[in-house]
């Protein structure tokens, strides 16, 4: 498993890869997974951690042989490990001949240029495994190019060094000569790549903003789906709406958005949204890059937060989707939680439901639970809403109709001068007939 130079075969875009960051899937690459205890977390926190680790690198299409924990106060400036547990980690990699090393925590690039070294095998982390699933799972033109530039966005500030990957100079990359002017020359290539491509997605996010004044137009409620990477976000959007998004028992198996109306039982139709799937640690390039998609979160009157119930640890799940709908300003947004996969583990779903007032118990996959979420959906966003008196004139038919279509009519009288309406109505729908409230 070594080069012609000498060098180990490595992994995810660097020698046993494409330069794009997609891996060679010619061969499954052994992988050596490491993990460092951090105060105030525990080594069962690490382990849990190094748990969804391994299940990445298996989507990305590689094996986890073995892993290395660590103990530390913080991480080595140098090495993010201690020198000797970075002895420890040489040996066991030849021992097992492994051809890359993954450290659960993002490395900085001199970090990672000093493990490389001192490993004699490439050395990746956490944020290039989710990057490269990203890369094998990204469909749309718009998913593709937001890939691509968290890509970009990671790859630049790790350029030095990375002769092989990125020019046919082998010699002097980091010295004077030409292997700096080619190092500037890379450089240039990849910013002028990341203009044209955060200028395309500038111009798929003002089509994005267009539809979504059309849709405030429209007055319909827009509902998202959010959880943690496979919940079951998919499953659940099929179940409601019939979408036929791909369901795969792996992690972000859904990259681009799906919207379908849906019909609540109490008469109203809402648009509902699947949304790529949060993680632990999710990388911050993907969040900057995935920025418009998100905004469909952010957009939204009501998220749905699936839970997968049957996980090892669901709070902590839940935990890590609130910190992202945080930090892309959606943490205000009201929240209804589906406890999924109760039919896999009805005990964890209940204590769920304890827990955490106002949630529903569900199987996106059996239909259970089904009816009382569409129910529980219909009283939050009426919830959302402010009855008003209006009196619509007799002439005015259309407005009758569509206090009809887009609010909840209560009561509906004929009066003097008019038809007497009260209503559910939104604040956009109140805004627009004002001149047919009264008091």
């Amino acid at each position: 498993m070594h080069d012609r130079d000498g060098s180990h075969r490595g992994a995810f875009g660097e020698y046993g890869g494409e330069s794009t960051g997609l891996i060679e899937r010619a061969f499954r690459e052994r992988i050596v997974l490491v993990g460092v205890t951090l105060p105030p977390h525990t080594d069962e926190d690490t382990e849990r951690s190094l748990d969804e680790l391994a299940l990445l690198v298996d989507t990305a299409g590689a094996d986890a042989v073995d892993r290395v924990i660590q103990q530390r106060g913080a991480p080595d400036p140098a090495t993010y490990i201690g020198k000797g547990k970075l002895a420890e980690l040489r040996e066991r990699c030849e021992e097992l001949d492994a051809d890359t090393v993954v450290f659960d925590d993002e490395l900085t690039p001199a970090q990672q240029r000093n493990l490389e070294k001192e490993l004699g095998r490439t050395a990746l982390d956490r944020t290039a495994v989710i990057l490269d699933i990203f890369a094998q799972n990204a469909h749309s033109q718009e998913g593709k190019a937001q890939v691509e530039l968290a890509q970009l966005r990671y790859r630049l500030p790790r350029l030095r060094g990375k002769g092989r990957a990125l020019s046919q100079q082998a010699a002097g990359i980091g010295t004077r000569g030409p292997g700096e002017t080619q190092l500037e020359v890379d450089r240039r290539r990849l910013e002028r790549r990341m203009h044209k491509l955060e200028a395309d997605l500038r111009r798929i996010d003002r089509t994005r903003r267009t539809q979504a004044k059309a849709r405030q137009r429209s007055s319909l409620h827009l509902v998202a789906i959010v959880g943690y990477t496979n919940a079951g976000k998919s499953t659940l959007l099929n179940r409601l709406t019939d979408a036929g998004v791909l369901v795969e028992d792996r992690l972000f198996a859904t990259l681009d958005a799906t919207t379908r109306r849906l019909h609540l039982p109490g008469g109203e139709t809402v648009l509902l949204t699947d949304t790529v799937g949060f993680i632990t640690k999710l990388p911050h390039q993907l969040v900057q890059a995935f920025r418009s998609t998100l905004d469909v979160v952010v957009d939204a009157d009501l998220l749905v937060h699936v839970v997968d119930a049957s996980a090892p640890d669901p709070e902590a799940n839940i935990l890590a989707v609130q910190q992202v709908l945080a930090e892309i300003g959606a943490g205000s947004i009201p929240q209804l939680m589906a406890c999924n996969k109760a039919d896999v583990a009805p005990g964890a779903a209940s204590a769920l439901v304890a827990a955490h007032p106002g949630a529903v118990a569900i199987s996106a996959r059996t239909g259970e639970g089904i009816d009382a979420l569409l129910r529980a959906i219909g009283d939050r966003l009426r919830a959302l809403t402010t009855i008003h008196e209006l009196v619509v004139p007799y002439d005015r038919g259309d407005v009758l109709a569509s206090l009809h279509r887009e609010g909840e009519v209560l009561v509906e009288t004929a009066g003097e001068g008019g038809v007497r309406v009260r209503a559910r109505l939104d604040e956009a729908s109140a805004t627009r007939w004002h001149e047919f409230v009264v008091e």
